[in-house]
């Protein structure tokens, strides 16, 4: 869990905002996260672009 918390915890230091989403699953069958970062008060950017991943993908995984 220490190296999850390092991947994650320098957006939030640097006061930007994140979005974790789920990609799929890898050979043993555990979930694979996708991490997006936004500029600083571009939340409306990142959602957006969560959005669309979404609609690309869904049913894929």
């Amino acid at each position: 869990m220490y190296l999850g918390d390092i991947y994650t915890i320098s957006v939030n230091l640097a006061g930007l905002p994140g979005l974790c989403l789920p990609c799929g699953t890898d050979a043993k069958g555990l979930p694979i996260g996708l991490q997006l970062i936004a500029d600083r008060f571009r939340e409306d950017v990142l959602i957006r672009a969560g959005y669309t991943y979404e609609c690309l993908t869904a049913g894929k995984e």
